[in-house]
């Protein structure tokens, strides 16, 4: 038995073309990856750390991770902090980021979870600008 086929509006509408552009970006969360993006390049703005590494490899695909330790603050804090940062690189990674790069967002004591979205997302924008200058 097969399981049965998606209606054609589907496959061809705005979720086909979302997943087209989400396929390039890439969760990282090997511990040797965050290490090695550490190393690298760093830009701070006011609503978390930008950790940013150009891989040198011929792999087109785009990888962000995200960390909030415990100064970020309680359970609930980390996760609303981290559910920020993912929500905005998946509006303004895509479009601004560079191929072969890993991205790491850190989360920030009592910024992340609460601060603006909107100035969120452009603390974003400003800091790729700065790293990949």
């Amino acid at each position: 038995m097969e399981p049965p086929k998606a209606p054609s509006s589907i496959q061809k509408g705005a979720d086909a073309t979302q997943s087209a552009v989400f396929s390039r970006l890439t969760r990282i969360t090997k511990r040797s990856d965050f290490i090695q993006a550490s190393k690298a390049m760093r830009f701070g703005v006011k609503g978390f750390l930008l950790q940013a590494r150009n891989r040198n490899d011929n792999d087109e695909c785009i990888r962000v991770g995200f960390t909030c330790s415990k100064k970020v603050g309680n359970a609930v804090a980390r996760n609303r902090a981290k559910r920020r940062l993912r929500e905005i690189t998946h509006l303004e990674l895509v479009s601004s980021a560079k191929k072969g790069w890993d991205y790491v967002l850190i989360g920030k004591k009592e910024v992340t979870a609460s601060r603006d979205f909107r100035k969120l997302r452009d603390d974003l924008k400003y800091a790729l600008l700065k790293v990949h200058k």
